[in-house]
């Protein structure tokens, strides 16, 4: 999803988006911010401990999800106003009238992932889960594993087998810019490399991968 269909992240601008609307106050962390990516530089924690830590400072720890839903639907509002690629939306368009399946697979959390995924007409998300407790309180946990890299595959696969469909009877099309999502393109029948990364346009023409620019 993050700079796929979006031109930017979306995960940070989301964290502030939240502050701004519901707790301006919790700024004072910001000083504390860069701790955690020199932890996550020094391979002290992991990609998924760093997007946590963050979350606690800028969310906090256990807010009511019910209190964060307006301000997650005015943030998906602004992301597909202000922040995605058009040609990213047509292809969606474009996608949907051939009669595919649409999935959004993102490393984004499927908190606020979910929002923009319904407004785009999406038909499944993947997308990192949080944990959420019996009171309704988001919590900052992932579960399972940060879906970024090779987890997505494992999160594809699952997908398959619940909805009983057949790798051998179907025909994947997979889009991305990066090359994080090396094993999501293998994966596919048609991989496309959008707006990609250096790393990623060196990949995709040693592979034969379709190259587009959505800009």
């Amino acid at each position: 999803m993050d700079r796929t269909i979006t031109v930017r992240g979306t995960y940070t601008p989301f964290l502030f988006h939240m502050v701004f609307a519901r707790a301006p106050w919790r700024l004072i962390f910001l000083p504390l911010l860069p701790f955690g990516f020199i932890a996550y530089g020094l391979k002290l924690i992991s990609r998924g401990q760093l997007k946590t830590f963050n979350q606690r400072m800028l969310l906090g720890s256990s807010p009511k999800l019910s209190a964060l839903q307006p301000h997650i639907e005015r943030f998906a509002d602004r992301v597909l106003r202000s922040n995605r690629h058009r040609k990213a939306i047509d292809q969606i368009e474009v996608d949907r009238a051939d009669g595919r399946k649409l999935v959004l697979v993102t490393a984004s959390y499927e908190l606020y992932a979910e929002a923009i995924a319904r407004r785009l007409g999406f038909d499944h998300l993947i997308g990192t889960l949080l944990e959420v407790d019996p009171q309704g309180r988001v919590l900052p946990a992932i579960i399972g594993e940060n879906c970024y890299d090779d987890a997505k595959i494992g999160r594809i696969e699952a997908l398959f087998a619940k909805q009983g469909w057949q790798r051998a009877d179907s025909h994947v099309r997979a889009y991305s810019d990066h090359v994080s999502d090396q094993a999501m393109l293998e994966f596919a029948d048609e991989a496309i490399a959008t707006t990609p990364t250096p790393l990623l346009r060196h990949m995709a023409k040693q592979r034969g991968w379709q190259i587009v620019d959505w800009r």
